[in-house]
C-alpha cells in the first residue's frame, strides 16, 4: 500500500532527514517530492520552513480475527445416587525396586573466544591483501593511511590492476569486503577499511553524477520517468544524493538485489497562488 507524509523543516535535508527518522526508514526505501523549498529570510524576518513529500510502501494490514463465540452450556442432568461399593479384599503391598538416579550430563566446555591477529590494523591490512593479491597474480603497490575517524584507506597502483577492480567495481568490492571480515575479526571495534585501485572509485562517483544529471534533464525534457542500469548500494545513493534538489524530479528504487536501480520520475510543477483582482490593502 502506497502511503506518504509530509514532513517541515528549516532546510530540505532538515526535512528529509526528520521524515526518515520518523518512518524508520532508509533514503533508498522512499521516494521524496519537495513541496517548497526554505527561504531564510532577512534577520529571521519572512523565513519559510522547506516541505517535503516522502512516500512509502506500507504493509497491508490484516483483518482482525472475530472472536470465536464461547461454547453452550449443556443443560445438568438430573444426579442418579451413587452404587454403594461392594466390600473387597485389601490386596497386599508390592515392594518394588528403588528407580537408580539417572547419570548428569556433563556439562559442554565453552567456545574459546576468537583471537585477534597480532600486530597493528594496517599491518594486518597489508600482509591480508598481499596474500590475496598474490593469490590473484597481481603485482601492485599498496599505499595505506588513517581515515579520519577511525579506519584506513589502502590505494592499489601497478600494472594489471584491472584485474583487481573487474567489472563496475564487483572484484574491487568483494576484496574490501573480505578485507573488513578479516582484520576485523575477534575485534570488539569495527573500523571500515575503504580499499581502492588506481583512484578508482572518485572516477566511478565523478560518471554516476553526471549521468544522473543527464537522465534527470532527460525526464524533464520528455515529462517521463527513466530507469537506470542495476546499481549496488553505495552507487544508487550516489545517485539519489546528487538529485535530491535538482528542480523538477524525483528519485526513487525498484526491483530487487542484485537488479535494483534507480527510477528518475518527473514532478509536474504546482501553479503558483494568484491574488484575485480588485484586492487592495488597507494600512
Amino acid at each position: 500500500m502506497q502511503k506518504s507524509i509530509e514532513v517541515r523543516g528549516k532546510t530540505t535535508d532538515d526535512a528529509l532527514a526528520k521524515g526518515l527518522a520518523q518512518l524508520g526508514l532508509e533514503r533508498d526505501d522512499v521516494s521524496v517530492e519537495i513541496i517548497e523549498r526554505g527561504k531564510k529570510g532577512i534577520l529571521g524576518i519572512g523565513a519559510v520552513d522547506a516541505v517535503v513529500r516522502l512516500s512509502y510502501e506500507a504493509p497491508d494490514e490484516a483483518p482482525a480475527p472475530k472472536p470465536a463465540p464461547a461454547p453452550e452450556k449443556p443443560a445438568p442432568r438430573a444426579e442418579k445416587p451413587a452404587p454403594r461399593p461392594e466390600k473387597r479384599p485389601e490386596p497386599k503391598a508390592e515392594r518394588r525396586p528403588e528407580p537408580k538416579p539417572e547419570p548428569k550430563p556433563e556439562p559442554k566446555p565453552a567456545p574459546a573466544p576468537a583471537v585477534r591477529a597480532e600486530g597493528t590494523q594496517a599491518e594486518q591490512t597489508e600482509a591480508f591483501l598481499k596474500g590475496l593479491l598474490e593469490r590473484m597474480g597481481v603485482q601492485a603497490d599498496m599505499v595505506i593511511t588513517p581515515r579520519e575517524g577511525g579506519g584506513l584507506d589502502v590505494q592499489l597502483t601497478g600494472n594489471g590492476i584491472g584485474a583487481v577492480i573487474g567489472r563496475r567495481g564487483e572484484t574491487l568490492d568483494a576484496i574490501q569486503h573480505l578485507t573488513n571480515y578479516a582484520v576485523n575479526r575477534g575485534s570488539d571495534r569495527r573500523d571500515h577499511i575503504n580499499v581502492d585501485a588506481e583512484h578508482y572509485r572518485a572516477k566511478r562517483e565523478e560518471s554516476l553524477v553526471h549521468l544522473a544529471e543527464k537522465m534527470a534533464a532527460k525526464a524533464v525534457k520528455y515529462k517521463r520517468a527513466m530507469a537506470l542500469e542495476p546499481m549496488n548500494s553505495y552507487e544508487r545513493h550516489v545517485i539519489h544524493t546528487a538529485l535530491q534538489d535538482y528542480e523538477g524530479v524525483t528519485t526513487s528504487s525498484i526491483g530487487t538485489e542484485p537488479n535494483r536501480r534507480v527510477v528518475v520520475s518527473y514532478v509536474k510543477p504546482e501553479p503558483e497562488k494568484k491574488e484575485p483582482s480588485g484586492y487592495k490593502e488597507w494600512c
